[in-house]
């Protein structure tokens, strides 16, 4: 397929869309601010990671990534406009390598290798190829991306080299993780949704609409959203920093820790009762054996995770067998 490259006229910047980003800015800065909370020990280690905190961070990355699809289909849906496209495109790319080489110096067991500027820089190319097609069928694809890896994954996706596409078996560590699947089926659905709108004339209603004064923090800020991306968190970290010099948090023993780290994890897929027993089982194991103190200082060593990893199998099975018995005899 080729795309004409004459020249249209632009279209009216859309404010409601900007107020949108900055909303969404707001509420990433939010959630940020509570993980570094969590990371220097002012609030429960796992807090973000479960509960109403994950359902928080999934609902802002699939509002950003929605709202990259409407901007993606507004800009270039009639003819694309390269010039600025590939600007973008290498303003986003070019910061997306920045984080991951600043977080693998900063925390190489986490570091960012495919976050949310990644899938924003791969999804801004992906798009392009669904410009052209009708709403129902874009937002019918949005659905299949968004669907397949809660139904399919193959361990051939494990291989570190494919960690991007979404699809492996085990869920690889990072601490922004937002792979192709299921996230793409995010910018399709924003993509079909604004066709949608432009076929009924909502956007051209919009484009005339003046906003509140009040919103005009949040204009500005969604006009400047990869600038406020950028700032933000090393702005909030460095201010909770500056506070725990001064008042440091109150430091728990590693048993404790440890247990409540694992429950958090736990109860992302089990009950409360099996977390219980099956961390409490975990602890005793690694204290028995003297590998707790190794749990902390060196996490990502291959040893100690096989160690872990089999004494997590053992655990599971004993878990379950107690809680069996418990079920059946109340």
């Amino acid at each position: 397929m080729v795309f004409p490259a004459t020249s249209m006229p632009a279209r009216p910047r859309i404010a409601l869309l900007d107020i949108a980003r900055g909303s969404a800015l707001v509420a990433m800065a939010i959630y940020h601010f509570t993980w570094d909370l969590e990371f220097f020990g002012y609030v429960e280690q796992g807090t973000t990671a479960v509960g109403g905190w994950r359902l928080f961070a999934r609902g802002i990355a699939s509002s950003f990534l929605f709202l990259v699809g409407v901007s993606l289909y507004l800009a270039h849906a009639k003819t694309i406009r390269w010039a600025g496209f590939l600007k973008r495109l290498t303003m986003v790319a070019g910061a997306a390598a920045a984080i991951s080489i600043v977080t693998y110096v900063a925390m190489p067991n986490g570091f960012i290798f495919f976050g949310i500027l990644h899938q924003i820089a791969l999804a801004s190319v992906l798009g392009l190829l669904f410009l052209r097609l009708p709403a129902p069928l874009t937002l019918l694809l949005a659905a299949v991306v968004i669907a397949l890896p809660y139904f399919w994954r193959a361990p051939l996706f494990d291989l570190p080299a494919l960690w991007w596409v979404g699809l492996s078996a085990t869920i690889p560590r990072s601490n922004d993780y937002v792979p192709l699947f299921p996230w793409f089926g995010a910018v399709l659905a924003g993509m079909g949704t604004a066709r949608i709108g432009e076929q009924s004339g909502l956007f051209a209603r919009l484009a005339h609409n003046m906003p509140a004064k009040w919103t005009k923090p949040l204009d500005v800020a969604g006009r400047h959203s990869l600038a406020f991306y950028l700032i933000h968190q090393p702005v909030l970290i460095g201010c909770v920093w500056l506070f725990s010099q001064i008042s440091p948090a109150p430091v728990s023993s590693q048993p404790v820790q440890f247990v409540r780290a694992c429950e958090s994890t736990c109860r992302q897929d089990a009950g409360e009762e099996f977390c219980t027993v099956y961390c409490g089982c975990m602890l005793d194991s690694l204290q028995r054996e003297n590998r707790l103190d190794s749990v902390f200082s060196d996490p990502q060593n291959d040893q100690v995770t096989t160690q872990v990893r089999g004494l997590a199998d053992i655990c599971t099975a004993s878990t379950e067998q107690q809680v069996s018995r418990e079920d059946a005899n109340p």
